[in-house]
């Protein structure tokens, strides 16, 4: 059945069309994805934040535990992740350091969730 020449005129631009329509859908997509791999790294950046934080604490004398592991937790932090975390360290024999950081809404150093990725980590006290 030959069909008339006119009909293929009027499927011009199908293609087009149906892909502006999914448009919307795609960029959504790819939003959620990002946000998704957003949040994967900053669970990555929680857990070694705290990782390095035991580690200074373990070395640090008990007086000094809080600074040391405090700023060994932050050393590798961008500032967009620095600005919202908090590092806490505590023990005697075995020490224990949580990093608390918040987790960027599509770009860091922007607006956070409402809640925050934890990160802990914990170590025999190293002897003299």
């Amino acid at each position: 059945m030959n069909m008339p020449s006119g009909g293929r005129e009027r499927d011009r631009g199908q293609v087009t069309i149906e892909f502006l329509g999914m448009t919307p859908t795609i960029i959504v997509t790819l939003i959620a994805l990002w946000q998704v791999v957003l949040v994967g790294y900053t669970f990555i950046l929680a857990g070694n934040a705290a990782d390095e934080a035991v580690r200074a604490g373990t070395a640090a004398e008990p007086g000094a535990r809080q600074a040391a592991c405090q700023e060994a937790g932050l050393k590798h932090l961008s500032e967009a992740w620095r600005s919202g975390a908090t590092v806490t360290c505590g023990g005697s024999g075995y020490v224990t350091a949580d990093v608390r950081l918040e987790v960027p809404i599509l770009f860091p150093g922007t607006l956070s969730f409402p809640y925050a990725v934890k990160g802990h980590a914990g170590a025999v006290e190293e002897a003299d």
